[in-house]
């Protein structure tokens, strides 16, 4: 008879195995402005929506190892498609790289249209398993923040807090940061609980999410 594996064995297997999938080549698919272009849903798919700027494509950059895959820019609302990336030999896990929300300083058409395609994918995808939403440590939750996880909680869409940029700020302020995200969130109803402190700089936190996101690919 074989005894169940500790927390910290499985926490061992995830973290192993969510390097190896992160290991493999990623390549882009496709972007996607419209919801109609979508591929058929299937499989596992997970997403990573934010405000501009707040650092996705450079997370996504950090966990595949793959500097140049997402395309990175000071420039806030440089993303203004649904982007597509998916690993080498693994046909039921897509990642989505979404379009910044709540950058004003664009024409005022095309921040509707990119609000637009975020709300319908968001509401709208059944195979969403879930949602990584970057917040900057810097700044905290925002209102436009707020506005789309009570947009996540009506949907009962599952979401997670990926704090960013955490080499940005001291350890007090970081604290301080992790303890307000968590005391706005713990009355969210499809909020989940774990917020993933990272940074794409230095590579804190990243070997966790790679995890994270394996482990949904089980589930």
């Amino acid at each position: 008879m074989t005894t169940p594996e500790t927390s910290e064995e499985q926490e061992a297997v995830a973290l192993e195995s969510g390097r190896l999938l992160f290991a493999r080549p990623w390549s882009f698919v496709r972007g996607i402005s419209d919801m109609e272009s979508l591929p058929v849903a299937g499989g596992t798919e997970i997403a990573f929506a934010g405000r501009s700027n707040v650092g996705k494509s450079s997370l996504i950059n950090a966990l595949t190892g793959q500097g140049g895959l997402a395309r990175t820019s000071n420039t806030p609302g440089r993303t203004q498609e649904l982007n597509l990336f998916r690993p080498e030999g693994v046909d039921n896990l897509l990642v989505v790289d979404m379009p910044g929300y709540g950058y004003a300083k664009a024409p005022k058409a095309q921040v509707d249209a990119w609000n637009r395609l975020v709300f319908s994918y968001l509401r709208g995808r059944p195979n969403l398993r879930r949602v990584y939403v970057l917040i900057d440590a810097r700044h905290g939750i925002k209102e436009n923040d707020g506005e789309v996880l009570s947009m996540l909680d009506k949907a009962a869409v599952s979401y997670q807090i990926v704090l960013t940029k955490a080499d940005k700020i001291g350890a007090k302020d970081l604290e301080a940061c992790i303890a307000d995200t968590e005391a706005k969130i713990r009355k969210r109803a499809a909020a989940f609980p774990t917020i993933v402190v990272t940074s794409s700089e230095k590579g804190r936190g990243i070997d966790v999410l790679r995890a994270a996101v394996w482990t949904l690919t089980t589930e």
